[in-house]
């Protein structure tokens, strides 16, 4: 399975995808802590992936989303933006409508 497939099965496996520096508990970057704190307040699950723990995902993902820097967000699949779009989106109310429906099936 080539890295791209990777990528896609993680997006097609969780609703809310989050490739950050560390991880929930222990975010080794303050972007990374910053967006972990406006999804932990939303309550709603998601998933996450390390990059430090993963060199090809953390390249790869570079190249797949087109977006340089982490963290990244993913709703359903698609990239939201890093830290300072997640928390824009948080305070304006925009993330919280955006994952209504997230857990819900």
């Amino acid at each position: 399975m080539d890295i791209n497939e990777r990528i896609e099965e993680q997006l097609e496996s969780n609703q809310v995808m989050l490739y950050m520096k560390g991880s929930p508990d222990f975010p080794q970057c303050g972007f990374s802590g910053q967006t972990v704190a406006a999804l932990k307040a939303i309550g709603k699950p998601f998933a996450y992936v390390n990059i430090f723990e993963d060199p090809e995902i953390r390249e790869g993902l570079k190249q797949y989303s087109n977006w340089p820097t982490f963290p990244q967000l993913y709703v359903k699949g698609e990239l939201i933006g890093g830290c300072d779009i997640v928390i824009e989106m948080f305070e304006s109310g925009e993330l919280q409508k955006l994952l209504a429906d997230i857990g819900e099936n």
